[in-house]
């Protein structure tokens, strides 16, 4: 299943290069999970979950994004922040970027929840 998973996120940061980010780190692992991409917009250091939901599924993607995954996810950026100083007064957002169906339709989400 990772291998699955490491072709959406690829197929992400793809989407994100050709809209100008910049790729920091990929699979970025603490004790609070993994941060699937860290990317830079500009200033702005993003952190960028990505999903996928086959054709089977009604469910959109991005939802299955709850609470206790974010704040495991705001935790780990946290965690990133420390361990890497030079970032430690960028701007922060938390994206998401979904694709769906056989074919993979992309979403992509800036600012999908908050840090609070």
């Amino acid at each position: 299943m990772r291998s699955l998973g490491a072709v959406w996120e690829r197929a992400a940061q793809a989407e994100l290069e050709r809209a100008g980010l910049r790729l920091v780190a990929r699979n970025w692992q603490c004790r609070y999970g993994e941060i699937d991409l860290v990317m830079r917009d500009g200033d702005a250091l993003v952190f960028v979950e990505v999903r996928y939901r086959g054709a089977t599924s009604d469910e959109d993607p991005s939802a299955s994004i709850g609470p206790a995954k974010q704040r495991r996810l705001v935790r780990a950026a946290e965690l990133f922040l420390a361990a890497h100083p030079a970032f430690a007064h960028s701007a922060c957002r938390f994206d998401s970027v979904a694709f769906s169906g056989d074919a993979g339709t992309c979403r992509w989400e800036r600012s999908a929840f908050d840090a609070h």
